[in-house]
């Protein structure tokens, strides 16, 4: 039995995490025994979640245990995909996990007003009432520095919407009219974009991020659509 370590459901989604998401939608299409519980990410190995353990064997990072599942299990999640599309799938992958994501962390930390009615309001219910001001404000500060060292949180709030919208514009024309990303089956990718898209929708992201990705009617379709195949 695999356990995945989680956050916790966030807002009527799965998790407040889009990595956690990423994970169970990967174990839901691997069809592998899991179970979830609510995990403490400075025990984790990278200090973050999500993590596994799997029959005694720690994975953290939603990239390695995708890894992992292939590996123990003998799957390939882009089975169907020519090298082409492989290619393609990776690439928009790490767009959404490498760029994206972190103008959504911006949106969610360091923004007062998304902060409060968002994170701030409803992910801190396991810390202990006292501590919950300083934990808040440890983690913003952490987010914070992850921002600057990613590089994009050196840019300005206008100039992290445009660059992101080019991100949300070159996803929808990936998926364009399709059922998944790369056409009638769903691969790895269609797990991240899945997640990503849905943490950005979530309300409430009271940020011109939300309108953009709102504005593409393909993508909130898809969004609904794997919502209800893998959360019914």
């Amino acid at each position: 039995m695999i356990t995945l370590y989680s956050f916790g459901p966030f807002m009527g989604t799965p998790d407040s995490s889009p990595f956690v998401m990423k994970v169970m939608v990967l174990l839901k299409m691997a069809g592998l025994p899991h179970q979830i519980v609510r995990g403490n990410p400075l025990k984790g190995p990278h200090r973050l979640l999500p993590y596994i353990v799997d029959d005694g064997v720690t994975v953290p990072d939603s990239t390695l245990i995708r890894l992992h599942i292939e590996r123990k299990y003998n799957l390939d999640f882009d089975a169907t995909l020519p090298p082409y599309q492989r290619a393609t799938a990776w690439a928009v992958e790490r767009m959404c996990e490498n760029h994206l994501y972190f103008a959504m962390l911006e949106a969610r930390w360091i923004d007062d007003g998304n902060f409060k009615a968002g994170l701030g309001r409803y992910m801190f219910g396991q810390a202990p009432a006292p501590a919950r001001p300083l934990v808040k404000a440890v983690l913003r500060r952490m987010n914070a520095k992850r921002l600057q060292g990613h590089g994009l949180g050196r840019h300005s709030p206008d100039v992290i919407i445009d660059l992101a919208r080019r991100d949300i514009d070159a996803l929808a024309a990936t998926l364009a009219d399709k059922c998944y990303l790369m056409g009638d089956t769903p691969c790895a990718a269609d797990a991240s974009a899945w997640a990503i898209t849905t943490a950005i929708l979530t309300p409430p992201l009271n940020t011109p991020l939300r309108e953009s990705m709102a504005a593409r009617a393909n993508l909130v379709g898809y969004r609904d659509r794997l919502a209800a195949q893998y959360f019914p």
